[in-house]
Order: C-alpha cells, then sequence, then structure tokens
C-alpha cells in the first residue's frame, strides 16, 4: 500500500489549487480524478475563457445555511492573492463587468498554471483513476485508506473536492456528499443554482414568442430581510427566463415563491407616459417601443388588453399609470428550474457547522475535509464561486501544512 501526507479527491479547480499549495509546502500528495479530463468545469466556465475570480468578493456574496461560515477563508486567501499568481504567471486578463476577471485568451491558462503549480509542489496525479472505496482506520496514527483503481494508498489527511451535481456530462457526481454521510456528516439538501427559471405552458404562452430577447432589469423573490434584490440583463427563452439577472435571483429563490420583474429599473414610467401623453403625437404602441425593446412592448400591451394603435392624446391616466405599475412590479410564480444540466452551480452540500472554518477539517472525524463547491456555501454569479474554491483550498492546504509541521 502507498503512502501519502494527503490525498485529494477531484481534480476540479479547488482540489488542483490544494494539491499545489500543499506540495509546495513539503506535504506529499496524492491527487486522483475519475474523469479522463482534467478541470473540465474551469475549461468550459466563462464561455472557455474562464471568470477566474472576482476582484469584490467578499462574505456578502456569498450564501449558505450558516452565513458567517466563508469569512474566515475568504479574508486569508484574496482575489488580490490569485490575480497576483495569475500575473506571475504571465496570464492576460480583463475587466468584463462588475469586477469580473477573465482571461484574454483561454481558461487553459489557467489549467495550465494550476498543472505547473503541482508540477513544482511534486503532486502524484492520477486520472482516470475511480476511488472504490474508503475506512479509516484507528489507533495511535489514525489513517484513510482507499481502494483505487490504481490499487490501495493511505493517508492521515483526505480531502474531498469533487465539486457538486452540475452538468453531469462532464463527470459531476454525488461522490462528495456520499462521503460526507459515510462519516456522519450533516447534508444541508442539494439543490440547483445559477440556473434558468421555467413556467407553466399557459402562463408562459403570451411570452414565448419573445425567445431571444435580453434587456436590463431589477428583479427580486423574498420578503422583508430576506428579499433580494440584482440589477442585471434578462434574457427570455422559450421555455422561461435566463440570463444573468435569472441566474442570480435562481439562487435564492424558492418553490412557491413569486420573482418580481422591474422592467424599466431607473425610470420613473408612469411619469414618462403621462408627460408623452401631453407633448406626444405618437400611438401608444410606438411610444412604449421607445422605453422597452419593441417585441416586448407589443406583447405588453396585448397583454393588458391596451390598444397599441391608441393616439398618445387619448390614452385614460389610470391606464397608462396601470400599465406602469404593472411593468415596474412584473409578479410571475416560475414552475421550476431547468435544473443539473443547466446549472452552474450546487447549492447545498455538506453543513458548514460540521467543519472548522479555519482549516475546512470535519468536527468529528479529524483528518478529513471537504474544499470548494461540496461544501454548502454559494457564490454568486461572476467568478465569485471559482474564488471561494481558492479561498478554500488554500485554508486546507495550509491548515494540513500547519499541523505536519
Amino acid at each position: 500500500m502507498e503512502h501519502f501526507d494527503a490525498i485529494i479527491v477531484g481534480a476540479g479547480a479547488a482540489g488542483l489549487f490544494c494539491a499545489a499549495r500543499a506540495g509546495q509546502q513539503g506535504l506529499r500528495v496524492l491527487l486522483l480524478d475519475h474523469s479522463a479530463k482534467i478541470a473540465e468545469k474551469i475549461r468550459i466556465s466563462g464561455g472557455g475563457r474562464c471568470n477566474f475570480t472576482n476582484r469584490d468578493a467578499g462574505p456578502a456574496n456569498y450564501l449558505s445555511d450558516n452565513p458567517r461560515f466563508a469569512r474566515s477563508a475568504l479574508s486569508r486567501y484574496t482575489p488580490a492573492d490569485f490575480v497576483a499568481l495569475v500575473q506571475r504567471h504571465r496570464i492576460a486578463f480583463h475587466e468584463k463587468h462588475k469586477g469580473q476577471l477573465f482571461c484574454d485568451h483561454s481558461a487553459e491558462d489557467i489549467i495550465a498554471m494550476l498543472l505547473r503549480e503541482a508540477e513544482a509542489g511534486g503532486v502524484t496525479r492520477r486520472q482516470p483513476c475511480g476511488v472504490r472505496g474508503i475506512r479509516r482506520t484507528e489507533g495511535e496514527a489514525p489513517r484513510f485508506e482507499l481502494d483505487t483503481d490504481a490499487g490501495p494508498v493511505a493517508a492521515p489527511r483526505l480531502v474531498i473536492a469533487t465539486g457538486g451535481l452540475p452538468v453531469p456530462a462532464i463527470g459531476a457526481s454525488d461522490f462528495g456528499l456520499k462521503v460526507a454521510e459515510q462519516f456522519g456528516l450533516h447534508l444541508i439538501a442539494p439543490r440547483p443554482a445559477l440556473v434558468p427559471l421555467t413556467f407553466a405552458a399557459d402562463t408562459w404562452a403570451p411570452f414565448a414568442a419573445l425567445s431571444g430577447l435580453a434587456l436590463p432589469v431589477g428583479i427580486s423573490t423574498g420578503t422583508g430581510k430576506a428579499r433580494t434584490t440584482f440589477l442585471e440583463d434578462l434574457l427570455f427563452t422559450h421555455r422561461g427566463l435566463s440570463g444573468p439577472g435569472v441566474l442570480q435571483i435562481s439562487s435564492f429563490w424558492r418553490p412557491g415563491q413569486p420573482i418580481e420583474i422591474d422592467l424599466t429599473p431607473g425610470l420613473d414610467l408612469a411619469a414618462r407616459l403621462l408627460a408623452a401623453k401631453q407633448g406626444s403625437r405618437r400611438q401608444l404602441g410606438n411610444e412604449f417601443a421607445t422605453l422597452l425593446p419593441s417585441r416586448l412592448a407589443e406583447a405588453w400591451l396585448a397583454g393588458a388588453g391596451l390598444d397599441a394603435a391608441r393616439p398618445m392624446p387619448e390614452c385614460r391616466d389610470r391606464d397608462l399609470q396601470t400599465l406602469a405599475q404593472r411593468a415596474r412590479a412584473w409578479s410571475i410564480q416560475p414552475a421550476g428550474d431547468a435544473g443539473w444540466k443547466k446549472a452552474e452551480v450546487m447549492a447545498g452540500g455538506v453543513d458548514t457547522r460540521a467543519l472548522s472554518s479555519q482549516s475546512l477539517e470535519s468536527r468529528q472525524v479529524p483528518g478529513l475535509h471537504f474544499i470548494g463547491e461540496v461544501v454548502d456555501v454559494t457564490g454568486w454569479l461572476g467568478g465569485y464561486n471559482f474564488q471561494w474554491a481558492w479561498a478554500s483550498a488554500a485554508a486546507c492546504a495550509d491548515a494540513m501544512a500547519a499541523a505536519r509541521a
């Protein structure tokens, strides 16, 4: 049986970075992954250019059943730290939108960087190599023994970095969740996040023809202190809504709740329409189409039962006010979401109350760590989830190195 200081299962963003950082601090590290392709989620992210972090990432950009948990790791390994690593490897990048950083060339640059870092740490990587069983031995020197496709291996530290359930086509699985259950850790029920929302056929029929139309909106869900709002683009699809705004709000939406959409954020629509009544000779449909995309304006007026051909001076004030109010606060209830195939990340996962925020180590099973997406920490759209991968991996690697020293 081969022996290592740490075995990391999952060669995605968190696993690769943790292996490299631990190896460079003197640990003998084995990195395993069941997939033949390495870091496929990095490869396909950001349209192939990898939105590898967000300059503004902080605890407020994450949701969890235990919201304070992520603060420690995020404060100790920041976006600036990862940017410095990217710059050391001379990878060109740019800021695209709201602090989102992308490679100029390709996501392959980030993968190549992580592989070089792992090589510098002397990491042993086996891929594809499945794990068939895990045991923990007791005694003076407890260790984890793994039955793998390449034979049995053992180490006092085991790190689970196998990600979540989204995009099963690239190898996503529930492996990490099963390991947590095997060792008695509580799970927060997993659910798709950063995912398009779908609607019942009869609800969506008036809007299905708008597929492909996009516009900036304000989008909200929840009530009171739980109310969350984003200002982002919305995209109409055949089955429902997508685009950054919907992906963002989907992480906070719960079945049975409506979402509310402001189609003209920052614009006093009622005032504009009433002013147009006094000074415009246009028809209502033409005037409304100066404030919304024309296809949406047409569908909206039809849904409201208003005559698009009516001259503005002949429109009743109350009709214009009602039209504006509905467009500023469109309430619609999703039937569900597009599921794991379309989700970008998993919300839920290993309950962070079972883990140390300093080391990501299980409180009840010494030596067992969980990092990255498998943990119940979910970032907003825009590089935040990669920053959690880097930060949680760094916290874990540094803690293992410190414990060995």
